[in-house]
């Protein structure tokens, strides 16, 4: 553990009840002691104690870890696991203990330079926008290839001028980079809502892929994205992606309240969209960081009733996909055998067509790897939520709302 940082009080928290075992995947999968929350943090402890030396097992089953936070909702004790293991995994990396390939440790400096990352995923974009998918993770899609969302939604604000609650828009990293299609249906969904959008162009990537990997760089974001936020007279700085929402609002708390986009229409009560005839199904599934690390209940119930479509949660719905942020990356094999027994129910899921629904691209990403790699051998779609909303063009500003429906 970093010796400045005195985490190891927080040890004596877990009474090793095991109540963590049920929602472990790792341990699920191998039945490992050592490969369980509690199993982790005997071994740091025992580490931080000075009773155990320095020992790859310890490297080993830290590694493991996806960092879904289950554990963190099953405790009964309140350990705050997901604090100490990212604090582990970074101390790991700064020691040389560990040491995330080349390809993450080039990702995370380029994602600290949004507009250099922008451009450097411009054929991504180009080869979403022509259907063509050369990698696992790569779903089809529709992005602009140029208009920023910050631009895109100044054009629509100025076209219809919603008078409702006002919000600044983190745009992510990944998400503008790759998936930029997703913003713009977000924009568009809040501003038929008759919600103020501002989306502040000096914003940058929220630390997530700095937690997820143990690298340096997660501070200097924060203190940019506290520059960038702060100041805006906003009802609610929100997020599309769970993860990225779970990041910032760390880094702005208390001073700013973060909303996942979703919980934040749900208050308001979305524009329904009407899908007579539809003989689709939507199957939702829970990302980890918005039911575990966001301590949100789910995604609200009115919201996708809003989506037009007959909805029912996914088996193991709250239970962790396997993407982890970039594990899917770094463990691919354990990845894999998580997803396939959550995604196994997509083979005789009725709906036509099937629709797998949720609230962050990482989860897409990893959803999409499920019919790519052969594991879901039957046709489906992977849709964020907030794209079952979107009026795509041609919608009309709700009348303004009422005070009470200010968050």
């Amino acid at each position: 553990m970093h010796p400045n940082t005195p985490l190891p009080d927080y040890f004596s928290n877990c009474t090793h009840c095991g109540f963590c075992l049920a929602v472990c995947p790792t341990y699920k999968l191998t039945g490992d002691e050592n490969n369980s929350p509690r199993g982790r943090l005997r071994l740091w402890s025992e580490e931080a104690a000075g009773r155990l030396p320095q020992d790859k097992w310890t490297d080993f089953y830290t590694d493991e870890c996806v960092g879904c936070l289950a554990c963190e909702t099953a405790c009964p004790a309140q350990v705050p696991y997901g604090e100490l293991f990212e604090h582990t995994r970074h101390d790991l990396v700064a020691t040389g203990r560990s040491k995330p390939p080349l390809a993450l440790r080039l990702a995370a400096a380029a994602v600290a330079q949004p507009a250099w990352f922008n451009l450097a995923l411009l054929p991504a974009r180009l080869l979403r926008n022509l259907g063509l998918s050369l990698h696992r993770f790569l779903f089809k899609g529709r992005p602009a290839l140029l208009q920023s969302t910050a631009a895109y939604a100044r054009e629509l604000m100025q076209e219809h001028r919603p008078t409702g609650p006002r919000v600044a828009f983190l745009t992510g990293c990944l998400m503008e980079a790759a998936f930029r299609e997703i913003n713009f249906a977000t924009v568009r969904v809040l501003i038929e809502n008759n919600v103020q959008v501002v989306v502040p162009e000096d914003q940058t990537c929220c630390g997530a892929f700095q937690e997820h990997t143990g690298l340096t760089g997660a501070e200097a974001l924060r203190t940019r994205n506290r520059a960038a936020f702060l100041p805006l007279a906003v009802d609610a700085v929100v997020s599309n992606s769970s993860g990225c929402g779970y990041s910032l609002g760390k880094s702005l708390a208390p001073d700013k309240p973060v909303r996942d986009v979703l919980a934040f229409l749900g208050e308001l009560g979305p524009v329904r969209r009407d899908r007579p005839g539809s003989k689709a199904r939507l199957y939702v599934d829970l990302p980890c960081h918005l039911v575990h690390g966001q301590k949100a209940a789910g995604i609200p119930p009115n919201v996708l009733d809003a989506t037009g479509y007959a909805w029912e949660l996914a088996p193991s719905a709250r239970d962790c996909c396997g993407s982890g942020g970039v594990y899917n990356i770094q463990k691919p094999e354990n990845a894999r055998a998580i997803l396939a027994g959550k995604s196994a129910f997509l083979n005789e899921a009725e709906g036509a067509p099937v629709i797998l629904g949720t609230s962050n691209h990482v989860c897409m990403m990893q959803w999409h790897s499920a019919g790519a790699t052969g594991l879901v051998t039957r046709p489906y779609q992977v849709s964020h939520i907030i794209q079952l909303l979107d009026p795509v063009a041609g919608f009309a500003v709700r009348p303004k709302a009422p005070a009470s429906a200010t968050c």
